[in-house]
């Protein structure tokens, strides 16, 4: 008996492993299966971004949208209004003004709601091309604060903006007259490099969000009202962000980009989102007004001669100097 317990003994262990390897790749391949289920219901993993158009429509961005065209206001159309309201003496003119620190808050907040819109976006934006428009977004702008800030005290002492650097009183008496080239030279990087260096990676990245407001849904795409009563402000900002930094080419290449993004998605059957529709529409009603303000002052003679060619487009700080600061 002994003998044949010894014998039995080995085959039922071995028969009990068995069982209990078969019980074990029975449940491995049950939870394989729900794991391949659960992966083809939701292929994108937790926290990815979508790489195609949203099949749900997102929120309009209230508040992003609010602050940047509040802080648009504020900080950049605010600040020249701030240099001339507030008392000279508050400010001396070898140290920075009020003007100058709207300026500095301005370079750190709009990078910021820039990075969280884009962070918003429903499509997966090159990273690279973001992070380079930021980075020469923040120099452009910090070009422009110096020069700006240099430019505000001569507009102190006598400068007229409507003339250029050469005719301006104040300039062209200077000894020795190679300072004038300095003032040349810090004009160019006040109102041209500055600009480009600002504007160019501005309106990029907002086209590049715009490319990512597309999506298959088409119902419930309006805008809301909270949207429409943020497009006369922001409309009306994006003209003076286009009239005083001289960048007309700049935002109709930008428009007409959009238009064709828009054509080329409505053929693949997507529509934009309700932030995609606010961009577009601010866009379009800028163009208007650029147009009429085009139109207003088309033939004023000493504005024709600072803005000649085809594209005339006046500052509207230098409309300011010509026809309304004298006569205050």
């Amino acid at each position: 008996m002994n003998t044949v317990k010894e014998v039995a003994h080995p085959s039922a262990l071995y028969g009990w492993v068995g069982d209990l390897r078969t019980k074990m790749q029975a449940a491995i391949r049950k939870r394989q299966k729900k794991n391949a289920d659960h992966s083809s219901k939701d292929p994108s993993p937790p926290g990815s971004k979508h790489k195609g158009p949203s099949l749900k429509m997102p929120p309009f961005h209230l508040d992003l949208w609010f602050y940047l065209t509040a802080q648009n206001w504020v900080l950049d159309f605010g600040r020249p209004i701030v240099m001339i309201a507030l008392p000279l003496e508050w400010f001396p003119l070898n140290k920075p003004s009020a003007g100058d620190y709207f300026h500095m808050a301005y370079n750190v907040i709009t990078p910021f709601l820039l990075l969280k819109l884009i962070e918003r976006s429903q499509k997966a934006l090159p990273r690279s091309a973001v992070y380079l428009c930021i980075i020469t977004f923040v120099m452009g702008a910090s070009i422009h604060l110096v020069g700006d800030s240099i430019n505000h005290r001569l507009l102190l002492s006598g400068y007229q903006l409507h003339l250029s650097v050469r005719e301006n009183p104040i300039i062209r008496d200077l000894k020795p007259a190679t300072l004038i080239d300095s003032f040349e030279l810090l004009y160019f990087y006040d109102e041209q490099l500055g600009h480009l260096m600002w504007y160019i990676p501005f309106f990029f990245v907002l086209f590049l969000y715009f490319t990512g407001c597309f999506t298959q849904v088409k119902e419930d795409r309006k805008l809301p009202l909270p949207g429409w009563l943020l497009l006369g402000p922001s409309s009306l900002y994006y003209w003076y962000l286009v009239t005083e930094g001289q960048i007309f080419e700049l935002f109709v290449l930008t428009f007409l980009a959009m238009v064709a993004t828009l054509i080329y998605q409505h053929r693949k059957g997507l529509v934009p989102d309700t932030n995609g529709y606010f961009l577009f529409f601010s866009f379009s009603v800028t163009l208007c007004l650029v147009t009429i303000w085009v139109a207003w002052l088309w033939s004023d003679p000493v504005l024709r001669k600072k803005y000649p060619g085809l594209l005339y487009v006046p500052e509207p700080w230098s409309y300011y100097t010509l026809h309304i600061k004298d006569s205050e």
